[in-house]
């Protein structure tokens, strides 16, 4: 077969693996409530064990499968993995093609909210990260997002795309910074949700007073589990467990949505109870728990964590602009030509508020797709 070959996909879950989960969750070991008020000892075992009940009785794995169907998919080999991508083509002869790239701890399920509202523009392709849902894991040590831009850039051009955007947020966001380091020729603009423009401890020589005293409340905002330090650690100590309990995998999932989503008195007023267990479903039946945390023992950047890197190649535009330090830092590395003020939303914009999201995007890549 050819390796480049571009093959259908159907998400087909074996009824044996979804009996399993339903054993699994009846019989779960629950753990004692904790002293404490709310989420400061960690998810609630009350919430925990309602939401675990929700996941076996009531959460229509079969009818969400179908839906996740509807969508065009596909699997083709790239670098050596097979990656699976959504290829949703628009009925619009002038729609431009757009590549969104998923975050963690999520997948290719962040996006089925927007899709509908952005082939109205553009042919949108969605791939899964390696590692993450139904595409191949990498088999050593050193996946990095500039080798995830290369693959997509790969993965843009085999489909025939010579010009197109890139949109993309948290471990998306520092992809499509690479993409348009890798290929700026192909590409018309990146838009990004965040994460650019903030500082970082080399900055602070250069900061006026006031920038000084917003960089020290800044330090004050860090809070919750550091999955960035646990995970670099030891992803397969926690991934042990995360493998097998589909509550434990419940619980580390919700906890990191909850604290990803710090605008909602609850995590359900952001994301979407069914919205959350299909991403949840696709991590325990594709068991990439562990395959999925290589952002974070190989490090974002060269040098582990960092933000997500600058580039004049391509202009760039974010749903949300921040401070008059943040648009500073962002200038002097991007090429800034979109930095609305008004916007809103947590950190998954495409689950949280999707009709904002793409409406953002849509403005965006019209002021930069004929420039």
């Amino acid at each position: 077969m050819n390796s480049t070959a571009i093959r259908p996909f159907r998400i087909a879950v074996p009824q044996s693996e979804l009996d399993d989960l339903h054993d699994r969750l009846a019989r779960t070991r629950w753990s004692a409530q904790l002293p404490g008020e709310g989420r400061e000892r960690g998810v609630p075992v009350a919430y925990l064990r309602e939401l675990a009940e929700y996941w076996r009785n009531e959460f229509d794995w079969r009818a969400v499968e179908s839906e996740l169907n509807t969508f065009p998919q596909f699997m083709t080999e790239i670098d050596g993995l097979d990656v699976h991508f959504l290829h949703v083509r628009s009925d619009n002869p002038d729609a431009l093609p757009l590549i969104l790239t998923h975050g963690w701890p999520n997948s290719f399920v962040e996006f089925t909210k927007t899709i509908p509202l952005l082939t109205r523009d553009f042919h949108v392709v969605i791939p899964s990260v390696p590692g993450f849902g139904f595409s191949e894991a990498p088999r050593e040590p050193g996946m990095k997002p500039k080798r995830v831009a290369r693959m997509w850039a790969e993965l843009m051009a085999r489909l025939g795309y010579d010009r197109y955007g890139v949109q993309g947020g948290d471990l998306g966001a520092y992809a499509v910074q690479e993409m348009a380091i890798a290929d700026p020729e192909h590409i018309v603009g990146v838009h990004i949700d965040g994460g650019i423009g903030l500082p970082t401890e080399e900055d602070v020589p250069s900061m006026t007073p006031e920038e000084l005293a917003e960089w020290e409340l800044m330090q004050k905002w860090q809070s919750g589990v550091n999955h960035h330090v646990l995970l670099r650690q030891a992803p397969q100590t926690f991934a042990h467990a995360w493998t097998d309990s589909p509550v434990g995998l419940l619980a580390w999932l919700v906890h990191k949505f909850a604290e990803f989503s710090p605008l909602a008195s609850h995590l359900e007023d952001a994301v979407d109870r069914d919205h959350l267990l299909t991403n949840v479903a696709v991590y325990w039946f594709t068991n990439t728990a562990a395959t999925s945390s290589w952002p974070m023992y190989n490090g974002l950047g060269d040098d582990g964590f960092t933000w997500p890197a600058g580039q004049k190649l391509v202009p760039v535009g974010v749903y949300a602009g921040g401070s008059p330090l943040m648009r500073r830092l962002a200038d002097r590395d991007n090429t800034i030509v979109h930095w609305p003020e008004g916007n809103t939303g947590n950190h998954f914009l495409a689950m949280d508020v999707p009709q904002a999201h793409a409406a953002d995007i849509q403005v965006f890549f019209a002021k930069v797709r004929n420039s």
